[in-house]
């Protein structure tokens, strides 16, 4: 049955932190319902880093309900403003990626957006299709649209120049390209995060200039990691990403703060929003334990990502070896080459780098000193520590387990 407009929208707003604007969507929304032609809905993704976590989720989660309302997706990888790098909250200029790496990175995004949209219903497209044949003479025509001052009055500009931090001039053109894939693709919606607001803002400008309605910008708030502080990001390690395994995603979120799980429900998973109004009652009033309702959101998610039955088997997992304190029923392996060992010991920091827990020895010095290394039970804090290495030996840091083979040869 073809839903409403009212019944699209109550849908649409669903954990949205602001619509620009709700009367303009409405709009859009009934002309559409009259013509029988979906939106386009617009979504930017930069390349900049291979995994897509929980945080990058909760906007494509917004666009898949665009496609089950019968609107038209698009992702827009950024395989040209990538090499620019976006400088939307940044202190400092963003390093340029490479177009191999950008390449590889938009290849791995691609496979992992296929486990949120529908890729039979997902138009993707490459903003170096049309910002690659941009002439230096169609770039001055196109800047001759927007004024520096309207540029310079983003919040990241206007910190760096009263902290004398420069701004490349390649910079100041990020939300110039990355409007103008609006006007190219003449989006009647575009999607972001909060942090993105100005540059979808700039792709409403850069159509009204353009002779074209403007886009309707719609922000999903930043998704709080799992330090409960920051954002969720990768390189701040508070992240779930939707490929981790069972195991690790669903031990993931049962270190969740619980003052964070409310948010958690409503942006990331598809329980109803009349269900998590009473969850949250039952927390308020003592009827709900924490511990139990972290459960049943780390079983909608890792179900979400995987299957309810691998859900069901994670969680009987983590009862075993974190409430009965039992070792895992399946580990991964890693073999110690005699190379890296010197009279039978290993650097405890190599260790953690080989066991690939840690991306550098900066990361595993880290994890070292705040306690989450354990060897066979044993608690190691010393991150200058060579240790023995018994074959069969078991590495834990945090919730990840490594059985350690030592070899021969």
């Amino acid at each position: 049955m073809e839903l409403s407009v009212q019944e699209q929208l109550e849908i649409i707003k669903r954990g949205v932190a602001e619509i620009i604007s709700e009367e303009e969507l409405v709009r859009k929304l009934e002309r559409a319902k009259k013509e029988g032609r979906p939106l386009r809905v617009k979504l930017g993704l930069d390349p900049t880093a291979p995994d897509i976590h929980l945080g990058t989720a909760v906007v494509l989660r917004k666009l898949r309900q665009f496609q089950d309302l019968g609107h038209e997706a698009i992702i827009v990888i950024g395989d040209f403003t990538a090499m620019i790098g976006d400088p939307s909250g940044r202190s400092k200029t963003r390093p340029q990626l490479s177009e191999e790496e950008v390449k590889r990175n938009a290849k791995t995004y691609q496979e992992q957006y296929s486990k949120i949209l529908d890729p039979e219903k997902t138009r993707v497209v490459f903003n170096s299709q049309w910002l690659g044949k941009t002439s230096f003479a169609d770039l001055i025509r196109l800047a001759s649209k927007v004024t520096v001052a309207r540029v310079l009055e983003r919040d990241d500009f206007q910190n760096r120049l009263k902290n004398n931090i420069p701004i490349g001039m390649h910079e100041i053109l990020y939300p110039l390209c990355q409007a103008y894939d609006s006007v190219v693709l003449e989006a009647d919606i575009e999607m972001g995060g909060t942090d993105q607001k100005f540059n979808n803002l700039m792709g409403r400008d850069l159509q009204r200039a353009f002779g074209q309605e403007p886009q309707v910008v719609i922000l999903m708030p930043l998704l709080v990691g799992l330090d409960g502080k920051e954002k969720m990001s990768k390189s701040l390690g508070n992240y779930v990403g939707i490929e981790e395994p069972p195991f690790e995603m669903f031990g993931k979120i049962m270190s969740l703060p619980d003052e964070l799980m409310i948010d958690y429900f409503i942006l990331t998973t598809d329980v109803p929003m009349e269900e998590i109004r009473e969850i949250e009652r039952g927390l308020k009033e003592g009827t709900l334990h924490p511990k139990e309702v972290k459960k049943r959101l780390a079983r909608e998610i890792v179900s979400m990502y995987h299957s309810p039955e691998e859900a069901r088997r994670a969680e009987e997992e983590f009862e075993r070896v974190f409430a009965r304190k039992e070792l895992p029923s399946e580990m991964p392996e890693m073999s110690i080459p005699p190379s890296e060992m010197r009279d039978g010991k290993v650097w405890v920091v190599k260790l953690l780098v080989m066991a690939g827990i840690a991306r550098s020895n900066r990361e595993a010095r880290t994890l070292i000193s705040q306690g989450a290394m354990f060897l066979n039970g044993r608690r190691i804090t010393d991150p200058n520590l060579d240790i023995p290495v018994e074959d069969g030996a078991v590495l834990k840091v945090g919730r990840r387990f490594v059985r350690l083979r030592v070899s021969q040869g």
